[in-house]
């Protein structure tokens, strides 16, 4: 497997969390792909996923010193990949993080060994796994829906995948596209 950077994108919903810890087993935490936690400006007890929690503060100071590799915002928040993934780059070890389409452009040009796994589903199924979450009404369900962008990524370094059905289909082409 060459050392790339991995960078799953999807509408949230799409399960994208399911498949990168799906993944995580595959290949294990000491594997040749290394699972990125971000940065985010949200406190850690916030839910949702594992995530260094930075005050806006803290997070501005880590992006003026060159401390991420890619940095964003998105939903009010700021998002960053510690730069230390250069190093795993480096050494061969593949490098996976979920990044916002909004990131895709600066990955890019930054990362020219690189995958992008578009994780989606129907909006319907996308509805109901919000839904079950549990986290927003209805009226925020569907003010969110309709607002997410309906174009993801093109290009030879792009795979998508379906994750409408049983999970474990979903997984097997999430794994498939990270060993392709």
């Amino acid at each position: 497997m060459t050392a790339r950077f991995i960078a799953v994108v999807g509408p949230s919903g799409a399960g994208k969390d399911s498949l990168i810890d799906a993944a995580r087993r595959h290949f294990g935490e000491d594997g040749p792909i290394r699972f990125v936690q971000r940065a985010i400006t949200r406190p850690a007890d916030a839910g949702g996923e594992a995530h260094e929690a930075l005050t806006a503060e803290e997070f501005a100071a880590r992006a003026a010193s060159g401390g991420f590799a890619l940095h964003w915002e998105a939903h009010g928040l700021s998002y960053g990949i510690p730069a230390d993934i250069r190093d795993s780059l480096a050494v061969g070890r593949s490098v996976l993080a979920n990044l916002s389409r909004a990131a895709i452009s600066q990955m890019r040009q930054e990362f020219p060994e690189r995958r992008i796994l578009v994780v989606t589903a129907s909006p319907a199924v996308l509805a109901g796994r919000l839904a079950a979450r549990g986290r927003e009404s209805a009226a925020e369900i569907e003010a969110r829906l309709s607002r997410a962008p309906t174009e993801f990524p093109e290009g030879p370094d792009v795979v998508t995948v379906r994750n409408e059905g049983p999970l474990a289909e979903a997984e097997r082409a999430f794994i498939a596209a990270l060993h392709g």
